[in-house]
């Protein structure tokens, strides 16, 4: 038998994990054994851009191709320019409060796949991800989920806990690979959605913002979709705060779990977007879980 977190080294952060689990195992339910993990940069790398980002910027920037006229707009013009610098900063700035440019960022890629029906977007996505490649790291997006945080997953179901995903990604999108991924069927993913639409006998995909399930938003979808309050919760950035501070809804003491990226060897090192809640792990003792101290493997 493979052993469980095979991955990990013998750290207080595994150890605690252990002890979490095996308290829940003897004491909670398995229909309250719940837990909730952010995707973006917890279950899968975030850098140099989220890959839905990779996958809705070429969209934008086949769209810019077509109409020169975009191109004098964000963000077709930093997709035609390849400017790296300002897509990746509008994320970093909304993780620091700041939503201007992720607010234009967000109108263009809303655009990306109006009108296109849900199956055919489901098609287009699990291509993009199956064939393209992280940039950075020379690796098959699929091959960018952390074996560390798939074995827990494992480690977790094997005990009786039910699994889901709550992303500001999109939730169409992650239900593509989430159950070959990490064994999340469709239905236990919760993200950020466009509205839908019925029109020409099938669902489509419009140009208007349903929900970005980020921040505030997160605890309030879990809750509305789950109807339970998770006494396991993983992130990594400030807009997992709030969700990782709802977990367990005053009733049990939760596992909080921060996944901090400070690998650069083997992966990123970087805080930006997520120095709040490296600040507030500490001050409120929630698990952070170092990826170059705890993981004895990344991928």
């Amino acid at each position: 038998m493979t052993e469980p977190l095979a991955s990990w080294r013998d750290t207080p952060a595994r150890q605690r994990i252990v002890e979490f689990v095996t308290v829940a195992v003897a004491g909670i339910p398995p229909a309250e054994r719940v837990a909730v993990f952010d995707n973006d940069g917890t279950l899968w790398c975030e850098k140099p851009l989220p890959v839905q980002a990779g996958f809705l910027l070429r969209r934008v920037g086949e769209l810019a191709a077509n109409d020169p006229a975009l191109r004098a707009k964000q963000p077709f013009k930093a997709v035609a320019e390849n400017d790296h610098a300002w897509l990746s900063g509008a994320i970093t700035k909304h993780y620091e409060g700041d939503d201007g440019d992720l607010r234009e960022m967000a109108a263009g890629l809303l655009q990306a796949y109006d009108g296109t029906a849900v199956d055919e977007f489901a098609e287009l996505a699990r291509d993009f991800l199956v064939k393209g490649e992280n940039p950075a790291l020379h690796r098959p997006w699929l091959d960018t989920a952390y074996r560390p945080m798939t074995e827990l997953l494992t480690y977790l179901a094997a005990n009786g806990f039910t699994c889901y995903i709550a992303t500001g990604g999109g939730r169409d999108f992650m239900r593509t690979v989430s159950e070959e991924l990490y064994g999340i069927t469709p239905d236990r993913v919760i993200g950020s959605s466009v509205a839908l639409e019925y029109r020409d006998g099938t669902i489509r995909h419009t140009a208007r913002l349903d929900v970005f399930d980020d921040g505030l938003a997160k605890p309030v979808r879990i809750w509305s979709r789950i109807g339970r309050h998770p006494i396991l919760v993983a992130g990594n950035a400030n807009g997992d705060i709030p969700m990782l501070r709802a977990a367990g809804g005053g009733r049990r003491d939760p596992l909080r779990l921060l996944i901090v990226h400070d690998d650069a060897d083997r992966e990123f090192a970087y805080t930006q977007g997520a120095d709040d809640a490296i600040s507030v792990a500490e001050t409120e003792d929630w698990t952070k879980v170092s990826m170059a101290a705890d993981w004895a493997r990344i991928f």
